[in-house]
This record gives C-alpha cells, sequence and structure tokens, in this order.
C-alpha cells in the first residue's frame, strides 16, 4: 500500500501521472472517495501519461467514456449504480476484459463484480484545509 498527500488538484493530477507509469493493459482501477475529492482529476492525470487527446470528463451521466491514446482508456462513473448483480454488469466484461485500461469511479457500488486483481485507489479529503487529500493506493498484492 502507498500513500501520497496532495495539497490540491494539480498535485492529484502529478500523482495520477506518476502512478500511471506503472499501469499496462488489462489493468482495472478501482477509484473511491467522497464528491469533489479528485477522483477525476487523477484520471486526468492518467490520461495525460497515456497521451490521451480527448478532453477528460466525468461520465456521470453516460456511464463510461474512451479516450485514445497510446493505450485506450475506459473511465467509468458508477454512481448511478448500487450494489447491482454480476448479470446487470455483464456489459461490462468487454472493457473489465479487454486489452485497455479500466478506471472506475464509485467503484465501490459494483465491488462484487469488480476482479480480485483491482487496483484501489481512496482518495481522502482531510480536515487540515479544503485542498489538502490523502491518496491511498492498494494493490491486490498489497
Amino acid at each position: 500500500m502507498k500513500t501520497y498527500k496532495s495539497q490540491g488538484e494539480d498535485e492529484t493530477y502529478a500523482i495520477g501521472k506518476s502512478f500511471a507509469a506503472g499501469l499496462s493493459r488489462g489493468d482495472i482501477i478501482a477509484l473511491d472517495g467522497d464528491l469533489g475529492c479528485g477522483k477525476t482529476a487523477f484520471v486526468k492525470g492518467v490520461a495525460e501519461f497515456f497521451g490521451c487527446s480527448d478532453e477528460v470528463s466525468s461520465p456521470t451521466f453516460t456511464l463510461v467514456n474512451q479516450y485514445d491514446g497510446d493505450i485506450t482508456l475506459y473511465h467509468f462513473d458508477v454512481y448511478r449504480l448500487e450494489n447491482p448483480s454480476i448479470e446487470e454488469c455483464d456489459w461490462m466484461d468487454d472493457y473489465l476484459f479487454g486489452d485497455g485500461i479500466c478506471l472506475i469511479e464509485w467503484a465501490d457500488n459494483i465491488s462484487a463484480v469488480l476482479p480480485d486483481s483491482t487496483v484501489r485507489v481512496r482518495i481522502s479529503k482531510t480536515a487540515e484545509d479544503e485542498n489538502t487529500r490523502i491518496i491511498t493506493i492498494e494493490n491486490s498484492e498489497s
């Protein structure tokens, strides 16, 4: 497990970009944290690392955005899904078991359908100030 302290959106972005260096095709990243904690800023950093030219935004209403770069990224926002069954999420299989990288915001909502190899990224607000975040990254091996 690795823990980082971010003092704002730019640092969260930079941590995401640095984290991306260790990713490869087929990786699944579960992003969790409160509303406005920086999940999308983290994804923007990952997208920058892989040379994705599309504008990164949270796919709250579309469920998934695709960003093409050196490796295709699939950016999910599953906020609106609450504990669906595996059968209800079978449409995700092509993404989860494909050759791109999946980044899933609000992943706790679908934890039952994610494989054990999923990397967990938790971003937490702190009482320190409104911009400070603690980012914890836990691999399945941790």
